[in-house]
């Protein structure tokens, strides 16, 4: 570190560092951007990395990983947030008149698979046992079906299964990798229940009314997925304008609740594994989103986006793929993980599952869906507020350097040539990034990359 400190170049490092916000995970890129002309071909304006430390410019990674960059994830989270709130508050180019159109902060869960270990609190805030069971016996491999354990909220024993041997492994892989599609099937189902309370067809129902919806996937901890989604209804024209009369936030959240019910996905048959149907758990969540109240669209917005960045990780699983060369048995995971691990790996190589591409998807546990999605008309883009974003960050450099942007009428060629070198920090530049930003430190991984 010290050396690092004696380099002359340090200032201009240390200004990189936090121009990227203190990403611990940085790309490294060698190369130059040429802007021409694009009549005469001159050159109004050259960057070259050769200028930057070391001759390396380094860019934010834009993870939305918490484990990997709490900074950029931090962004991502931000970021989800005002893109849920325009949907339900107004902003961002959506009107402010959609807080008045009925919308429902719904909760699809996954099946039961087996009894797990959990953390169960009354409402007057008391934990109460976990499993307390009066004459519950021993299940077939000899282990108590009782559990009387008031589990503390870190007790490494939440999410695991009362006996192991007993939990459905193979229905937990399947239903996560199959989630997504029920998850289509279920908002395919909504919009036919709707039409059918309206006594539209589905055609009809199109040119008077739009479902939107944000959503973001969750894992709880026995390592299962399950949904929390904003579900609005609008106008034909989306969120500028109003819902017709009929649809009522009461008809939204019977709509939803059918709809829940009927939806099932068959997962593909193979030797020795049967085709079963796989449905939404009994555990169906529907509450109205309110202007005041504990449900309000900040309220919802924050525990949306809260959820954006993060993974499987917290199940206890990796924030990696699992490589060929892996020893399963070494891998830093929880036992619980690593037989789920295990199971995404073997019904992997069944010809019959190739499509569900398990054996990629080993550390998502089977799951290989977005975990933030929305509908068109839901709101804004990530994409837009992130050009916004260096919209906003360009134009401040202009004012900064004094140099003149480039104007709409402006033909211009951009040219760029761009090498990959590598990613990440040494252990030295994290802790200083880290004390130059004010950012948290995630645990350091070796560099990766070449300083050719």
């Amino acid at each position: 570190m010290a050396a690092k400190l004696a380099r002359p170049d340090f200032r201009q490092w240390a200004a990189r560092a936090r121009a990227t916000g203190g990403c611990a995970q940085p790309i490294h890129l060698r190369g130059s951007v040429e802007y021409r002309d694009g009549l005469t071909g001159a050159i109004l304006h050259r960057y070259s990395t050769a200028r930057e430390p070391g001759g390396v410019l380094r860019v934010a990674c834009k993870t939305r990983r918490v484990s990997r960059c709490p900074a950029c994830a931090e962004i991502y989270r931000a970021d989800t947030y005002q893109l849920v709130r325009a949907g339900l508050a107004g902003g961002k180019g959506v009107p402010d008149s959609v807080a008045q159109h009925p919308a429902a902060f719904v909760t699809l869960t996954a099946p039961s698979f087996g009894p797990v270990h959990a953390r169960r609190e009354t409402p007057g805030g008391t934990v109460a046992p976990c499993h307390p069971r009066r004459d519950a016996g021993q299940c077939p491999h000899g282990r108590s079906l009782s559990c009387t354990v008031r589990h503390a909220a870190d007790d490494p024993r939440l999410g695991e299964p009362l006996c192991p041997d007993c939990y459905d492994y193979t229905g937990s892989v399947l239903f996560n990798a199959l989630a997504p599609e029920l998850w289509r099937r279920f908002t395919m189902a909504l919009r036919r229940r709707i039409a059918k309370a309206a006594g539209l067809t589905l055609r009809e129902l199109g040119d008077t009314l739009t479902i939107s919806f944000a959503k973001v996937a969750e894992y709880q901890r026995r390592g299962v997925v399950h949904f929390h989604a904003v579900i609005r209804l609008d106008g034909a024209q989306g969120p500028a304008t109003p819902p017709p009369a009929w649809a009522s936030y009461e008809v939204l959240a019977d709509a939803v609740d059918q709809a829940a019910r009927a939806v099932t996905v068959t997962t593909p048959a193979a030797p020795g594994l049967p085709s079963r149907s796989l449905t939404w758990g009994a555990q169906l969540d529907v509450r109205p989103i309110t202007s005041t109240g504990d449900l309000t669209d900040g309220a919802v917005a924050g525990y949306i986006a809260k959820y954006a960045t993060k993974a499987a990780e917290c199940t206890g699983t990796l924030d990696r793929r699992v490589r060929a060369t892996d020893d399963l048995d070494a891998l830093p995971v929880s036992a619980h993980a690593r037989r789920l691990i295990a199971e995404c790996l073997r019904l992997g190589r069944m010809e019959e599952m190739a499509e569900l591409r398990l054996a990629e998807w080993a550390h998502m546990l089977g799951f290989r869906g977005h975990f933030s999605t929305k509908s068109r008309r839901y709101s804004t883009t990530l994409g837009a507020l992130r050009q916004a974003r260096i919209d906003h960050n360009q134009h401040q450099h202009d004012i900064t350097t004094g140099r003149l942007p480039l104007t709409d009428e402006d033909q211009v060629l951009v040219v760029s040539h761009w090498r990959y070198l590598g990613q990440g920090l040494t252990p030295g530049e994290a802790l200083l990034t880290a004390a130059l930003t004010g950012k948290p430190l995630p645990p350091i991984a070796p560099y990766e990359g070449s300083t050719a």
